[in-house]
């Protein structure tokens, strides 16, 4: 029996390193962020809405949304937030699940969210895995990512669940505080404990 593994973590935690990895160990991934650009995308489903919400403002001079510009909105007004994800959540549900149900019977599935918990979808996995580092860390490594100030930084943190709760609502943890070889070390172990 194939299980269903909800992998989240948080801003600069290391997330998309883990679940590259995961992806050239044969496992199929399935990204939400992939899903949202598909879904905002010109041809997407979620396009026409966002711009009668957000205006044309948000649309880049290739005809696609500018996601910084779109970004720059939601991280500063909750509120907006909300009105993006009612536009964009639903049908990254619908594409991933579709995916999901098709390849998940022939291997584990690792469905790659980040608002796992906030959105409730841990109900629909098997097993969660959280990308766990701590929030000095994950400050700094994001500044350095991004070229953010320290307040920028400290704003989208506080927009998303702290880690730590993700860590303590999760089946299994990685701790990436440490290398890249020792979060390598842990997916192994993990992979090897879901393959018995």
């Amino acid at each position: 029996m194939n299980s269903i593994i909800g992998l989240t973590g948080g801003i600069a935690s290391g997330k998309s390193t883990a679940s590259a990895y995961i992806e050239e160990k044969g496992y199929p991934v399935l990204d939400a962020d992939k899903y949202a650009r598909k879904a905002t995308a010109k041809s997407g489903p979620s396009y026409k809405g966002i711009i009668q919400s957000f205006g044309e403002d948000v649309v880049s001079e290739d005809g696609e949304i500018d996601r910084s510009r779109l970004g720059a909105i939601i991280f500063k007004d909750p509120g907006q937030r909300k009105v993006l994800n009612k536009l964009v959540h639903p049908e990254v549900r619908r594409m991933m699940n579709e995916d999901r149900d098709r390849l998940v019977q022939d291997n584990h599935v690792f469905l790659d969210i980040p608002l796992l918990f906030e959105n409730g979808l841990d109900d629909q996995c098997d097993i969660t895995l959280t990308v766990y580092v701590d929030e000095s860390i994950q400050k700094t490594r994001l500044m350095e990512r991004n070229g953010l100030t320290e307040a920028e930084a400290e704003s989208r943190i506080s927009s998303q669940m702290p880690l730590a709760e993700k860590r303590d609502k999760s089946d299994f943890v990685l701790d990436n505080s440490g290398s890249r070889a020792n979060l390598y070390e842990q997916i192994e172990q993990f992979l090897s404990e879901i393959e018995k």
